[in-house]
């Protein structure tokens, strides 16, 4: 539903028919950590975040999952190799 109470005109999965079911009735302002983010947006002179109500409860256990500003890094696993399994499998190849 379309919210009503802060961000009005927006989508808004916290809105019912008998008003906002959030906390306290409206959503909270962004943290400072989520300066530069492409997902906030300025409602009656104050930022909020576009996906999340409460956005330092999204940064509570470290990153946020919806952050645009943060550069991901991908962790490389490197597979441990059995030598003796690769020396067979050589072996076999050369055959």
């Amino acid at each position: 539903m379309l919210c009503d109470t802060v961000r009005k005109g927006v989508n808004c999965s916290f809105m019912t028919k008998k008003g906002c079911g959030f906390t306290d009735g409206r959503c909270l302002t962004i943290v400072e950590k989520c300066q530069g983010c492409n997902r906030t947006s300025t409602f009656e002179d104050s930022v909020y975040c576009l996906v999340a109500a409460n956005p330092a409860s999204k940064w509570s256990r470290g990153d946020c999952n919806f952050a645009t500003h943060l550069e991901r890094k991908k962790v490389e696993e490197t597979q441990k190799i059995n030598p003796l399994k690769a020396s067979k499998r050589a072996a076999a190849a050369k055959k």
